[in-house]
């Protein structure tokens, strides 16, 4: 019988979003721990706030820089054996990066960090559009991206707290150990790929890897599509890297627990992404998209206010709506893509959306230390207003997303 994908309520298909789950904690945990230290990093290592984020560009860069091998690898391979590789790879370097006793080993190590994480995101969703019965694959998206918002949750809360207390070394250490026990749940419970038959694509047939990559490069809605990550992550990567050293200073002047607490508003994107998919599955990917859009802009305008209360809730829409935007474009990027060139098209999705965290995590931070909050925050609602126009000229012609 021809494997048509398992659908919601089936054993499979829990242990797959599950394993999923925890696939996405391993991976965006390790990837974003720095984040919530780099004010001690700044510190420590003697370095300038834009300096310091650098830690968590070279681990975004290095994994969009691997993102389109590992979807040749995992093509060779399996879907499942290259996402395990990866993260125990990953696990592995994020225990030595603390080690570190200067800026330049530190990003060295994030780096090579970041080329092993590439294996998750390169591969998870075209593994979900191969394992799951199409109807429910925005959904099951969905749920993936909400194990990613855990992730970079746990990664930031848990290297904060500790790192306040113990310093930033002992906080990247205790997010390292979080992420082992996860990736061994995530090999646990992950069934193996049903949809997927290995060395199908290297028939003799079958396009090469160059083609796979070129197909999706000749369609203006996948470049739409990657458009929306690179502009949205970028923005929303520059927010949390700078959010801290804005509340920290005056008028806020806010602890740095209470800092690190406001990385709480992850939750939001937690509920976010799943509402989207079910909501794509309903009305169309392309209206929930656009709103998702609108709900992050009118969030950054509201961090622009003088109030911290104010600016929390701001945070907390910015988050959701990137998350839901974020759910319905990398879901969305496999269905578009043709069978054989699915991990392709979702690897190109990752390298911008990676590369565009890498870029602007870094440039909007000459942007604060050059000019005033403010002017941070235009750049940042211009760049949700790109993404939205590259949204209506391409993808509004096909607004449920189906090929």
């Amino acid at each position: 019988m021809t494997f048509s994908g398992h659908v919601p309520g089936t054993r499979e298909y829990r242990r797959l979003i599950i394993g999923l789950f925890f696939a996405g904690i391993a991976t965006f945990a390790q990837l974003y721990s720095a984040q919530a230290v780099l004010p001690l990093i700044s510190v420590d290592l003697e370095v300038s706030p834009a300096t310091a984020a650098i830690t968590v560009s070279a681990a975004t860069l290095g994994l969009a820089v691997a993102v389109i091998p590992w979807s040749s690898v995992a093509d060779r391979i399996g879907r499942v054996p290259a996402m395990a590789i990866g993260v125990l790879t990953a696990t592995a370097l994020g225990l030595l990066a603390p080690l570190s006793d200067g800026i330049v080993l530190l990003l060295t190590l994030r780096f090579a960090e970041g080329l092993a994480l590439g294996a998750v995101p390169a591969v998870a969703l075209a593994y979900l559009s191969e394992e799951v019965e199409p109807r429910h694959a925005a959904a099951a998206a969905g749920s993936y991206i909400a194990g990613t918002t855990v992730g970079g949750l746990l990664g930031r809360i848990v290297s904060g707290t500790v790192g306040e207390v113990a310093g930033w070394r002992a906080g990247v250490w205790a997010v390292a150990a979080v992420c082992a026990g996860a990736a061994v749940l995530f090999l646990w419970l992950t069934p193996r790929a049903r949809g997927f038959v290995r060395g199908r694509l290297r028939s003799e047939r079958g396009p090469g890897i160059l083609e796979r990559l070129r197909s999706p490069l000749r369609s203006s809605r996948q470049w739409a599509l990657y458009a929306q990550g690179f502009l949205l992550m970028g923005a929303f990567v520059a927010v949390y890297n700078y959010l801290g050293f804005h509340l920290s200073a005056a008028p806020f002047s806010l602890p740095a627990w209470l800092v690190t607490l406001l990385f709480l508003a992850y939750l939001a994107g937690t509920v976010s992404s799943p509402w989207a998919g079910s909501w794509a599955a309903r009305i169309g990917r392309f209206p929930v998209l656009v709103l998702s859009i609108a709900v992050m802009a009118v969030g950054a305008l509201l961090m622009l206010a003088p109030s911290a209360a104010i600016v929390l809730a701001g945070l907390l829409l910015f988050t959701a709506g990137f998350f839901g935007a974020h759910a319905i474009a990398s879901g969305w990027t496999p269905v578009a893509a043709g069978a054989e060139s699915r991990a392709q098209a979702s690897s190109l999705y990752y390298f911008a959306y990676y590369a565009g965290s890498s870029l602007f995590g870094w440039a909007l931070g000459l942007v604060f230390g050059a000019v005033a909050w403010g002017w941070f925050i235009v750049a940042v609602v211009s760049m949700c207003a790109l993404a939205a126009s590259a949204a209506v000229a391409a993808l509004r012609a096909t607004p449920t997303g189906r090929p």
